[in-house]
């Protein structure tokens, strides 16, 4: 089941930057991207992308180191998030865990949330990137 979930990731991660527009000066050597992969209790899956909507609007609304959070749910499996997360620098990413709307957002879904990995990972082709339109 592993290796299935390792695999998925992978292809995941894959058919994101295919859709990616290219940006050649996007992203940087210092740039930090993450996969967040979660599974939400079933009972609180409206509430939990209620939370995971908002901290996003906000996070592409007022936070210019935050690049990109891209949030995903599996089709067979709708509790079952990836949230591909790219940040301009590892200072960004810092002051990212400290602002308001994150701090709402991890606190407020703590008790949704069944398990959680985080993922550190190298883009395959940096070149890329998600074009996200910031909300003003």
């Amino acid at each position: 089941m592993k290796q299935v979930n390792a695999f998925f990731k992978s292809i995941l991660l894959v058919f994101i930057m295919l859709l990616a527009h290219q940006n050649t000066n996007a992203q940087s050597k210092e740039t930090i991207t993450r996969l967040a992969v979660l599974e939400i209790d079933s009972a609180y899956l409206t509430e939990y992308k209620s939370f995971l909507k908002e901290g996003v609007e906000q996070a592409l609304k007022k936070e210019p180191g935050v690049l990109t959070i891209y949030p995903m749910s599996e089709v067979s499996r709708p509790t079952h998030f990836t949230i591909l997360e790219v940040y301009a620098s590892k200072a960004a990413y810092e002051l990212h865990l400290k602002t308001p709307h994150f701090l709402k957002y991890k606190n407020g879904t703590l008790h949704m949330v069944k398990s959680l990995q985080l993922l550190n990972v190298d883009p395959l082709t940096p070149q890329f990137t998600i074009h996200q339109k910031r909300k003003e």
